[in-house]
C-alpha cells in the first residue's frame, strides 16, 4: 500500500518535486509558520486563477491519499512569498493544532468566502473532501471563464472609446484654438458647422472643470449610494435588468449564476437553505437577492423551489420547469448545472453578436465625427482662399 500511494504521487504533476519531503516538513510546519508570521498577518483576497490553481493541487494531493496537515505543508512550499503563502501558512497552523481545514479558511474569508467554505464544510461531513475540492475547482474555473470571456470582448470597445475621447480632447484644447485665431483674423462670416465647433471648444477650455468634474461627482455619488442607500440601489438594480439589450443579457448572467452556484453547493451535499442564503450573497443583484428570499422562505416551510421561483417573476418558464423536472427526478444538482452552462453559453453567443455589431458603429461613429470636425475646420479656409485669389 505505501508503494502504490507513492506512485500515486510521484505522479501527479503538482507533487513530483515535493512527496518526499513531506513528513519532515509537517513536523516543522507550525514552527514555520510562526516564524513567517503568516497568522499575524491579515489575508487580501487573491486572484481568482491562483486561488483555482491552490484547490486544484489540494484537490490532487487530497486524491492521492495524503492527510491533509501533509497536503497543506506541500502546497504552502510551493508558494511564492506573498499573500498565499501568508495565508496557506496561517491555515497550516490552525490544521495542524487540531481545527477544521474548513474553520481554519473560515477566518480568511478574503481568500475563502461562504461558498468555498461551506463546500469544504460539506466535503469533510461526507468524506469527500478531493472530490468536492475538485468540483470546486472545476465551479471556479468555470467562472473565471465567463468573466474572462465578457472582459476580453470588452477590450477593443474600451480601447476604441479611451482613444476617440482623448482625440477629441485634443482636438478641442489644442488644434480648434488654433484655427480659431486665424478665423479671427479675417472678418468674414463662418459657417453654421465651424461656429458649433468653435463654441464647442471655447466652453471645453473654459468649463474643462464641468466637462470633467460633473461625470466623476456623479459615478462618486452613484457608488457611495449604491453601498449605503439600499432603495437606491435595488432601484438602480432594476432600471438595470429593464434596459434594452442590456437587461435581458444581464438577467441570463444572473441565471447562470444562481443556477451554476446553488446546483455545485447541492451537489456537495450542502442543505438547500444554506446553498440558497450563500448564494443570495454571491448574485450582486438586490431584485435576484429578494427573489431568493421567497424561494427561502417557501422551502423553509417544505413546499419546493419551483412554484416560488416562477411566483417571484425573476425567472422565465425555461429555468423555472427546469428546476421543477430536477425536483420531481431527484436531480436538481445536475439540472441546474445545466442550466447554469446552457444560459452562459447563451451570453457568451450574445456578447460576440454584440461586440461584433459594437465595434464597428464605434469606428463609424468616431470617422463620422472626426470628418464633421474636418469638414467644419477647412471650409472658412477655403472661404479665406477664394477670397484672396479674388483680390
Amino acid at each position: 500500500m505505501p508503494e502504490k500511494l507513492s506512485r500515486r504521487v510521484e505522479f501527479t504533476p503538482q507533487t513530483k518535486t515535493v512527496a518526499a519531503t513531506a513528513t519532515a516538513a509537517v513536523a516543522t510546519a507550525p514552527a514555520r509558520a510562526l516564524e513567517r508570521g503568516g497568522a499575524a498577518r491579515p489575508s487580501k483576497a487573491l486572484p481568482a486563477r491562483q486561488l483555482v490553481e491552490i484547490t486544484r493541487t489540494l484537490s490532487t494531493l487530497s486524491d492521492a491519499g495524503l492527510p491533509i496537515v501533509k497536503a497543506l505543508t506541500i502546497l504552502e512550499g510551493q508558494q511564492r512569498p506573498g499573500p498565499a503563502k501568508r495565508v496557506l501558512a496561517a491555515i497550516l497552523e490552525d490544521v495542524s493544532t487540531g481545527t477544521s481545514l474548513s474553520e481554519a479558511m473560515a477566518k480568511h474569508p478574503k481568500t475563502f468566502d461562504r461558498l468555498y467554505t461551506n463546500m469544504v464544510r460539506a466535503g469533510e461531513a461526507a468524506g469527500e473532501l478531493d472530490r468536492i475540492l475538485g468540483q470546486l475547482a472545476d465551479y471556479l474555473e468555470r467562472t473565471q471563464s465567463v468573466r474572462d470571456r465578457i472582459k476580453g470582448a470588452s477590450v477593443y470597445p474600451m480601447v476604441v472609446l479611451v482613444v476617440a475621447l482623448l482625440l477629441l480632447t485634443l482636438i478641442f484644447l489644442v488644434v480648434i484654438p488654433k484655427f480659431q485665431v486665424i478665423f479671427e483674423s479675417y472678418n468674414s462670416e463662418l459657417p453654421w458647422q465651424t461656429k458649433a465647433l468653435v463654441d464647442a471648444s471655447r466652453f471645453f477650455v473654459d468649463r474643462w472643470y464641468v466637462l470633467f468634474g460633473v461625470p466623476a461627482l456623479l459615478f462618486a455619488s452613484h457608488k457611495a449610494l449604491m453601498r449605503r442607500a439600499p432603495g437606491y440601489r435595488l432601484a438602480a438594480h432594476r432600471i438595470a435588468l429593464r434596459l434594452p439589450v442590456v437587461g435581458p443579457l444581464l438577467s441570463k448572467i444572473l441565471t447562470a449564476r444562481f443556477a451554476r452556484t446553488f446546483g455545485t453547493l447541492v451537489q456537495s451535499g450542502v442543505p438547500h437553505l444554506e446553498g440558497l442564503e450563500i448564494v443570495r450573497g454571491s448574485l450582486g443583484n438586490d431584485v435576484l437577492a429578494g427573489a431568493v428570499d421567497k424561494v427561502r422562505a417557501s422551502v423553509r416551510e417544505g413546499e419546493g423551489l419551483a412554484q416560488p421561483m416562477g411566483e417571484s417573476g425573476a425567472f422565465d418558464d425555461v429555468v423555472v420547469n427546469l428546476v421543477s423536472v430536477g425536483e420531481s427526478t431527484g436531480e436538481l444538482d445536475r439540472m441546474c448545472l445545466r442550466i447554469g452552462d446552457a444560459y452562459e453559453s447563451e451570453v457568451s453567443r450574445r456578447l460576440d453578436a454584440a461586440f461584433k455589431i459594437l465595434e464597428p458603429a464605434l469606428l463609424l461613429a468616431m470617422a463620422g465625427v472626426v470628418g464633421f470636425i474636418v469638414v467644419a475646420l477647412f471650409l472658412p479656409l477655403l472661404k479665406i482662399m477664394d477670397a484672396m485669389q479674388n483680390a
